[in-house]
């Protein structure tokens, strides 16, 4: 709820940093880009300290950067203000608290970890929505400084009950205790390389309709700030079904094969976005992307979790993808925007950028799957 879901909200505030502030689209993206580059790569740090048994604290100290930076976020009337509170000091929170909390849920689960995980990340949803509510209410209202408040306090109240909680499971490494902050001995497997690879292509597009749905509403197809608001409440959502789809697909077809057809469908969601043209077709096709996406958020964790053959390590592992995936998810908002620009307003540009890098992941992703498959069957074949 406080980490992605303030993350999938932040078109409202994407939308209104472009008015007030007067600066480019792929200028204020960067604040949300930072904000996500740190929730991920801040997992290789907070991942190996989880693993190292200091779960508590990191959390911790995610939790306070979180509120904190939300407070500060209201206080901030310059762009440089807003990339520091809003950007920095709410993404390190969230890449204290994202990745430790995921690698306690896996190590509790087998099974039914993709469930898990989707029921987890139905927070998200959940966080959209109240968020998203607020500031469409709020902000009008009360404006921008004590609707950031009113959030902060919810986030406060919410984290502390969270933080009450959890508990970690005790689970040594089945390797040494002491391993360093990043566990490069893991690109040896050419499965979990090739999935890094395509992870940190796939959120190159993943997180362009978060942030740029609410201004194609309002520039292309012409609808009024409250409807665009609206557009992000239904994308939100319908986020729960994206949520808990996975869990029968991944029952059936196996964890790996459901997460890489969710990816390949949010290609297919960029692509096919070129060609509305009206509110409703519009309103249909969010539908399709925040199914197809909320899938890919959900079931990342247990895809890892699939190819991690040591629950000793899952912090490290975990926290490698999330670095891959921060820096893919750093830097494709901001390319997307700026392919906007240099198309005179066209989105389409960027529409053909995103779905390509996510069907680039796809494919490697699918290599990763054909090899951890040969492994399995070698290994087999060779007990026998």
């Amino acid at each position: 709820m406080n980490s992605w879901g303030i993350i999938i909200s932040f078109g409202i505030f994407q939308t209104y940093y472009v008015s007030t502030l007067d600066l480019p689209p792929s200028d204020i993206s960067w604040i949300g880009s930072l904000a996500v580059f740190l929730l991920f790569f801040g997992g290789i740090v907070s991942g190996r300290l989880t693993d190292a048994g200091y779960f508590r604290s990191i959390t911790t100290l995610g939790s306070f950067l979180i509120v904190f930076g939300c407070f500060m976020t209201s206080l901030c009337t310059t762009y440089w203000q807003l990339l520091l509170a809003q950007g920095v000091c709410i993404g390190i929170g969230n890449g204290c608290l994202l990745t430790p909390m995921m690698t306690v849920m896996s190590t509790y689960f087998a099974r039914k970890l993709p469930l898990a995980m989707g029921i987890a990340a139905c927070g998200s949803v959940v966080g959209g929505l109240i968020y998203t509510g607020m500031a469409r209410t709020l902000l009008p209202s009360i404006g921008f400084g004590w609707t950031l408040r009113a959030i902060a306090f919810i986030q406060l109240g919410t984290l502390a009950l969270a933080m009450m909680v959890v508990r970690p499971r005790d689970l040594p490494s089945k390797g040494e205790r002491t391993l360093p902050m990043v566990d490069f001995t893991a690109f040896r497997e050419a499965a979990f390389s090739l999935f890094v690879a395509g992870s940190f292509l796939s959120f190159m597009g993943v997180f362009f309709g978060f942030f740029y749905l609410a201004s194609y509403a309002r520039d292309i197809n012409g609808m009024t700030y409250t409807d665009s608001l609206n557009l992000l409440l239904a994308l939100n959502g319908i986020g729960f079904v994206g949520r808990l789809l996975p869990t029968p697909l991944a029952r059936l077809f196996g964890t790996l094969n459901a997460f890489i057809a969710l990816v390949l469908a949010s290609a297919l969601a960029m692509y096919t976005w070129i060609a509305v043209h009206s509110t409703a077709g519009l309103y249909g096709w969010t539908a399709l992307y925040s199914i197809a996406v909320g899938g890919v958020q959900s079931l990342m964790p247990a895809a890892v979790a699939v190819l991690n053959s040591d629950l000793g390590k899952a912090g490290s592992r975990l926290g490698i993808v999330f670095g891959a995936v921060g820096i893919g998810s750093l830097i494709g908002s901001p390319i997307a925007g700026g392919l906007i620009t240099a198309g005179g307003g066209s989105y389409v540009g960027a529409q053909v950028f995103s779905g390509s890098v996510l069907a680039a992941g796809a494919m490697l992703m699918l290599g990763a799957r054909e090899i951890r498959r040969w492994k399995t069957s070698a290994s087999f074949w060779s007990k026998l």
